[in-house]
């Protein structure tokens, strides 16, 4: 019998998958299950008005037999399912729910008169119930047909026939019923087996595909963060290169300074120090602090603003910021970069204008930008110049224009420029996220929009609308 079940597709061969199955089949839409069992301890009740018409002197003994059934196993049965305790029987219960009241309904066919030769229908309105409005599996319902058949025949065998020969045709009458409801019981659980299995799979394949996607975050949050540490990076490698040409200079002043201090401490232990040297050694020493504490503070100031840059860029701290101010200090890091492959920076930003926001995420977007303009909009060491137009719209948003004057972008990559990993340089080991974080930051730690036009050959314009106050989402 397991093999059979197991070659007509309903059993499964993991006896968990099948203890699974059996209490999902057995308890969907248990309270729709309840009502019907309520339901059919009524119509098995009141088909005590069809016994009165048959046989009216033993109509008494058989409404008894009907509600002792009804009220003994019925409607036990019913209010048993709710006990969450009794659950996992529920296929027994149901099998107890259909057996009795099938059993004892020819026990009542005994005592009418001629009763088994309407047998027929009473058991057939049993099984079309059974077979239709409660969850028995094949097994189970198989169960059910030999009992309640057996003694439907047993019975039948003791009790008077007006017409013997309506025996047969009560017997081949159920025994059709039987076969097609078996075949309805057992085509119902095979959709809900497939039904089972696809949902199964469906949620392991769901399962790894959520693993999958956290994994593929987990890299792209990590390839994100290798390009804003590239990107930061390169400003570093600008800052540096800028930052040696002052302090060069101070060092080499410096050297000139304990050149000349040589020459005036051998004149003044020979005793033969003129007014001319004195005077001459004091204003090239003076000469030199100048140049010293200028070149110095220059230093220092590339120093604190790419540190401000580094720090703004690193966290992610909401605070109020004056946007020239912060554009000043960005430029003033990013300048070096850009101005060592010849490109020229303009920015128009009129002062006062405060948002409430983060500089860091800005302060990644214009640098983004400016980065990715530079390495596509300028190929073959071609240069130009790139602008950033700052302007209020209203007491509520501002607006950001980059452009460049480079190559423009392809109409073919137009739509796809913001999308992650794509790059037209791969070959030059990019990874295509710098737009891509672009469009992030702005959208969400911004709260803003962005959006771009771009000529062939002309340039390209990178248009950002943000609010002066970033709402929390």
């Amino acid at each position: 019998m397991h093999k059979l079940l197991l070659r007509l597709d309903l059993r499964f061969d993991d006896p968990h998958d099948e203890k699974r199955f059996v209490r999902q089949f057995t308890l969907d839409d248990l309270g729709r299950t309840q009502a019907a069992m309520v339901l059919g301890a009524f119509v098995y009740c009141s088909f005590s008005a069809m016994d009165w018409i048959l046989s009216p002197e033993a109509w008494a003994a058989a409404t008894a037999i009907r509600l002792a059934v009804a009220l003994l196993v019925l409607l036990p049965a019913t209010l048993l399912l709710s006990r969450p305790s009794a659950r996992p029987w529920a296929e027994r219960i149901y099998l107890v729910y259909c057996v009795v009241p099938g059993c004892m309904l020819s026990v009542i066919y005994v005592f009418l008169r001629p009763s088994f030769d309407h047998g027929a229908a009473g058991m057939i309105v049993v099984i079309l119930f059974v077979s239709t409005l409660l969850p028995l599996r094949v097994p189970s319902f198989t169960l059910f047909a030999v009992l309640t058949w057996t003694c439907f025949a047993l019975f039948e065998t003791i009790a008077t026939h007006d017409n013997p020969g309506l025996t047969l045709v009560n017997n081949a009458e159920i025994g059709a019923a039987y076969a097609l409801s078996l075949y309805g019981v057992g085509a119902r659980e095979f959709r809900a087996r497939r039904q089972f299995r696809t949902t199964q799979e469906l949620q392991v394949e769901k399962e790894r595909s959520e693993v999958a996607l956290t994994e593929l975050r987990a890299m792209q949050a990590h390839l994100v963060q290798s390009e804003k540490l590239a990107a930061l990076g390169q400003l570093v490698a600008g800052v540096a290169h800028e930052i040696n040409t002052p302090i060069g200079l101070a060092l080499t002043t410096s050297t000139a300074f304990d050149h000349c201090l040589g020459q005036l401490r051998c004149s003044v232990a020979a005793g033969q120090i003129s007014r001319s040297q004195l005077t001459q050694c004091v204003e090239q020493l003076s000469e030199g602090t100048r140049l010293i504490f200028s070149n110095l503070t220059r230093a220092a100031d590339l120093v604190h603003s790419f540190k401000q840059v580094a720090v703004d860029q690193a966290m992610e701290d909401r605070r109020s910021f004056d946007v020239r101010d912060r554009l000043v200090e960005l430029m003033s890091t990013l300048g070096p970069l850009l101005r060592r492959k010849g490109h020229e920076v303009r920015l128009a930003c009129a002062g006062g204008i405060v948002l409430d926001s983060y500089p860091g995420a800005l302060a990644q977007v214009i640098s983004n930008l400016a980065l990715n303009a530079v390495l596509h909009a300028y190929p073959d060491d071609r240069t130009g110049t790139l602008a950033i137009d700052v302007a209020r719209l209203d007491e509520a948003r501002i607006q950001i224009v980059f452009r460049d004057d480079g190559i423009g972008i392809a109409i073919r990559n137009m739509q796809k420029i913001f999308d992650p990993f794509f790059t037209t340089r791969r070959d030059k080991g990019n990874i295509g996220l710098g737009l891509h974080i672009v469009y992030n930051l702005v959208t969400s730690t911004l709260n803003g929009y962005i959006r771009f036009h771009s000529i062939e050959n002309i340039g390209t314009e990178f248009i950002i609308d943000l609010p002066i106050v970033v709402v929390e989402r």
